[in-house]
């Protein structure tokens, strides 16, 4: 059957399951990415900033300058990447670089369409009222949104029993899989809506899988 939903254009969450994957490693990822976390914990404080002070400039001038823009991507490509290594998903044993680039080669990849121009009346409201509806069901998801990366909740539970699937057969259920990157893509998608980065409204759809939906795909 053929669904003509349009593909969520601005935010773009790509996931690439390793072929083979340590039935161990999982188990010690939280001590490994603990330099991640102490990186992140100040490049988030940082982003809270950027996006104060870009919440000015879109009410000012429409736009969110092009600097801040890139340095607030940077942030969401590296927890998205340290997520992904550890207890977002467990879908890599490749360590993550320390980088706020693109990182082309890691499994794990965002991308945010620069916007030219952003509402001023949507940026006075969207990120706490619009997007109200999207935070109660991402709170599922994680446990509550952290600053710069998430755990527990839904997305850690389904992440953990894939690594005892990994331990035990060897293999990351495929099925297990989209479905995990799925609800990652969702808290990404409102996380770039929240902090100004896009005026396009998060659809409440869970696209699976490792790549984003292609209009008019097979379901």
């Amino acid at each position: 059957m053929v669904t003509p939903s349009a593909p969520y254009v601005p935010v773009k969450v790509t996931a690439e399951l390793d072929k083979e994957l340590s039935r161990w490693l999982w188990l010690v990822k939280w001590i490994l990415v603990i330099p991640h976390w102490i990186v992140l914990f100040f490049l988030w404080i940082a982003f809270l900033v950027v996006t104060v002070i870009a919440f000015f400039a879109v009410l000012f001038t429409e736009r969110f300058p092009r600097g801040l823009f890139d340095f607030n991507l940077g942030v969401l490509r590296w927890s998205w990447r340290v997520s992904y290594y550890s207890y977002g998903a467990l879908g890599t044993d490749r360590y993550p670089p320390f980088s706020l680039g693109p990182e082309p080669d890691y499994p794990a990849r965002l991308d945010i369409a620069y916007p030219e121009q952003l509402s001023r009346s949507q940026v006075l409201v969207k990120w706490w009222l619009l997007a109200i509806p999207h935070y109660l069901i991402i709170a599922f998801f994680t446990g509550g949104m952290r600053v710069g990366w998430w755990s527990g909740g839904l997305i850690t539970l389904l992440a953990l029993i894939a690594g005892f699937a990994v331990a035990f057969t060897d293999r990351y259920p495929r099925d297990l899989f989209v479905l995990v990157v799925g609800l990652n893509r969702w808290v990404l998608r409102v996380a770039a809506y929240a902090s100004l980065m896009t005026d396009a409204y998060p659809p409440f759809r869970l696209d699976q899988g490792g790549h984003e939906p292609v209009m008019g795909a097979a379901r």
